[in-house]
């Protein structure tokens, strides 16, 4: 079997396309792996994090589990598996959503809360000293413009939800 044209038809990366794209998955993969080693000596997870956080932000602390699924990226029945630990840990409980029957909410516990609480600081002082406090001002609000493109959203989303819990 030939492979001249799937070699014709791919366009591989030059040598800065390639730098760049290795650098960021770098920076990502290190980024990502410090601050979830400071959640973790909390006894939270990364997505147990944002699970937790993405509840307090709405007024009632109650979500669907279709809804978190598509934030996280996540399939639901992978959501679904996670959030039965969470549950058993006491930080979130589920609730029959009666608009999908299949599907259910998922609403954030006094413990959940205070497991946030509790995990916030700490949390926001791993992002400050392995993200933020590495950047100057100018290029953390490109790098803000360039992940709300590469993400599909607006720019103007990056700039409202930068104030949010981290």
């Amino acid at each position: 079997m030939s492979t001249k044209r799937s070699d014709a038809a791919t366009r591989w990366l030059g040598s800065e396309e390639e730098h760049a794209w290795r650098a960021y998955r770098r920076m990502v993969t290190v980024v990502q792996a410090r601050t979830a080693q400071d959640l973790a000596e909390l006894g939270l997870s990364e997505p147990d994090y944002e699970v937790l956080s993405t509840l307090s932000e709405r007024a009632d602390g109650t979500g669907t589990l279709r809804e978190q699924a598509a934030k996280m990226e996540w399939s639901r029945s992978r959501l679904s598996r996670h959030a039965t630990r969470m549950e058993a840990r006491g930080l979130i409980r589920r609730a029959p959503d009666p608009a999908d029957g299949r599907g259910c909410f998922l609403v954030l516990t006094e413990r959940g809360r205070d497991t946030l609480r509790q995990a916030a600081p700490t949390h926001v002082a791993s992002v400050r000293r392995h993200f933020v406090d590495q950047l100057d001002p100018q290029e953390l609000a490109v790098l803000g413009r360039i992940a709300a493109k590469l993400a599909g959203q607006p720019e103007e989303s990056f700039s409202q939800s930068a104030g949010g819990t981290p």
